[in-house]
């Protein structure tokens, strides 16, 4: 069974709304232009974004941060949730990676079989992601 639709990675959904679009892949430029199936955003991506804003790791991304919700729905993603069964299972991954946002994209793109769009090489060690880039 192939996958039901696409995952941003937090990266590429900034990349994609911001004036960074030219750092996304060819391909996945031309996901976004025309996708083939939907396309989510997880909320572990807002969580990310503000967050990291908030603490000066995002200090461009002020308008993202504030318009959060609008900027999503301009953009026409999907709101993934995060839900009890994609906590449990990014807190069990068998994967030398710390990072919690990676691990709950991860999870949420193996339980809810979507492509994860991410040029973050980290996530080719899980056999069980499947990766667009």
């Amino acid at each position: 069974m192939g996958t039901v639709g696409y995952l941003l990675d937090t990266h590429a959904f900034l990349w994609a709304i911001h004036e960074e679009g030219s750092k996304l892949s060819e391909n996945a430029k031309c996901l976004l232009r025309a996708p083939s199936a939907p396309i989510y955003v997880s909320a572990a991506s807002a969580y990310e974004i503000i967050n990291k804003y908030r603490i000066g790791k995002l200090p461009d991304y002020a308008y993202v941060a504030e318009n959060y919700l609008s900027i999503l729905n301009e953009f026409g993603a999907y709101e993934l949730p995060l839900l009890t069964v994609h906590a449990h299972y990014a807190g069990k991954i068998e994967w030398d990676h710390r990072d919690p946002f990676d691990r709950m994209l991860a999870a949420q793109a193996i339980i809810d079989n979507l492509s994860l769009v991410t040029s973050d090489p980290a996530f080719h060690a899980l056999s069980q992601v499947s990766v667009f880039w």
